[in-house]
């Protein structure tokens, strides 16, 4: 019997799994758990999981090489292979692959993303700007020799050519496609246009997938500008439709929602200028029959009769007031007399004229009774005209 150190033992399992073909490529179905994402390597940890059993499993450098982020509870095809890992013994899952089961990646990483930005409201309808009913300049973002440009201008130059067209080429297909549509929002939200039309023709999801970059989508939302996405057929949808104020199912679509038909607004115009100069021509019946009622009456027919009449009121309201001011003062000065009548009759100096006297004692007090003296006291009489004194003797 050999003896082996652990490290030995270890390198031996390690180097048996390498040597067994069905683990050096396998393909394993299972559930994503205790998902761990290290930003720096980009190296992503994992169990691999189903309802019986569980591996723990490592894709290096993964984080940069899926379109999707793994999470906790999807179904997951990986490929890989099955190895040990020397120094703990432990032998573990090696993905150099990761498909969500049933769909393919870039589903996965659309429908993420999607539920990521719509949690933050970047699709709520508040946030939607309105569409202008006449844009005047109308900014274009797409392929600059692509078929949806020559398709924006016909239907434009059709429907409305007073709008004048500013286009902002860029590449709508690759990995440098968002960083150059990004540019060009930019250069056409400054206030010029009116309304912004984004998009391409069809094609496939890898084809459209620029349209569903992150940072764009965020850079829709910010736009100042109303913007209109038209990216693929009608049955195509990418981030960028629903951040957008209004999507459109074709680029020819976006350019007739973007500007109106000219023949439609001069059957307008015309409707309203029917209607207008109905309306002023029974205006000026109306105003017309109400100056000849007004010239009728006798207020215009005959001034001076009118004048007069009102000269009349006026003599008979002022003979009115002058007698109602003499009767006002006539009842004011009976009513002065009857006063002064009372204050003559209360007045004790009246009484005095009639004859009478007011004695006072030395302190000044009324004396009602000779007793309230003693003898040698001195008191004073007040008479009409004049007082005088005296002294009590017994």
């Amino acid at each position: 019997m050999q003896t082996l150190t652990v490290e030995q033992l270890n390198t031996y399992i390690r180097d048996y799994l390498a040597g067994a073909p069905l683990l050096a490529q396998v393909a394993v179905r299972g559930e994503l758990s205790n998902v761990r994402v290290y930003g720096g390597s980009g190296h992503i940890y994992f169990t691999l999981k189903d309802e019986k059993s569980a591996i723990p499993a490592t894709m290096f450098g993964g984080a940069g090489k899926l379109e999707f982020r793994p999470e906790n509870g999807m179904k997951v095809l990986c490929v890989g292979r099955v190895s040990v890992f020397v120094r703990d013994g432990q032998y573990r899952f090696y993905a150099e692959s990761i498909e969500p089961d049933g769909i393919g990646s870039l589903a996965a990483a659309f429908e993420q993303l999607k539920r990521k930005l719509e949690a933050e409201g970047l699709f709520d309808p508040a946030h939607k700007k309105r569409i202008p009913k006449i844009p005047f300049r109308v900014g274009v973002i797409t392929a600059e020799n692509g078929a949806a440009v020559r398709d924006i201008i016909n239907v434009t130059q059709r429907r409305f050519p007073p709008a004048q067209i500013l286009l902002a080429p860029a590449t709508v297909q690759g990995p440098t496609a968002p960083a150059e549509l990004i540019r060009a929002l930019h250069l056409l939200d400054d206030g010029r246009c009116d309304v912004i039309l984004i998009g391409r023709g069809g094609g496939s999801m890898e084809d459209l997938w620029c349209f569903n970059d992150e940072q764009l989508a965020r850079e829709i939302f910010a736009c100042r500008t109303p913007i209109i996405s038209a990216v693929g057929h009608e049955t195509d949808f990418t981030i960028c439709d629903f951040v957008a104020d209004l999507r459109a199912p074709t680029p020819s679509a976006a350019a007739e929602l973007a500007v109106p038909d000219v023949r439609e607004l001069l059957r307008k115009f015309d409707n309203l200028q029917n209607r207008l100069t109905g309306l002023v021509g029974t205006r000026l019946q109306l105003l017309s029959q109400q100056l000849q009622a007004l010239a009728s009456r006798p207020v215009l027919a005959s001034p001076q009769a009118y004048l007069d009449d009102k000269r009349m009121g006026l003599a008979q309201t002022e003979e009115r007031l002058h007698r109602a001011v003499e009767l006002f003062l006539e009842r004011r000065e009976q009513r002065l007399h009857v006063l002064e009548e009372k204050i003559r009759t209360l007045n004790p100096l009246a009484v005095l004229e009639r004859g009478y006297a007011v004695v006072y004692d030395e302190a000044g007090g009324i004396l009602r009774d000779a007793s309230a003296l003693a003898p040698g006291d001195r008191f004073t009489v007040r008479l009409a005209e004049g007082s005088m004194t005296g002294r009590k003797e017994s």
